[in-house]
């Protein structure tokens, strides 16, 4: 369940921009949901989410960017990887490949 489903039901339409706009450039691993997490954990954790604005929300959702979103979710993963397991290299793998073009 997303944190703050108030706002995020109010943003829900420019996450879904967003998350087509990543889907069309052959990221389809990406959900709405991993895209709010994203804005929650990273972009906003130093901000009272309760109090920003809608177009404030709405500007940081449109403005970011696949690599911002791997990026992140990348130093997560290593963060907590299990080096001795090779299945820990394979999705980080997978979360940082494009899926082929159909």
């Amino acid at each position: 369940m997303a944190s703050y489903p108030e706002k995020f039901s109010l943003v829900l339409p420019a996450l879904e921009s967003k998350c087509s706009e990543f889907h069309h450039f052959q990221y389809d691993t990406f959900t709405e949901t991993d895209l709010w997490e994203f804005c929650v954990k990273k972009k906003w954790r130093k901000k009272e989410i309760e109090t920003m604005h809608l177009y404030e929300m709405i500007n940081d959702i449109m403005d970011m960017t696949a690599s911002d979103f791997l990026a992140y979710h990348q130093v997560e993963a290593l963060k907590k990887a299990r080096w001795n397991d090779d299945s820990t290299l394979e999705n980080i793998e997978h979360l940082l490949r494009p899926s082929p073009k159909r």
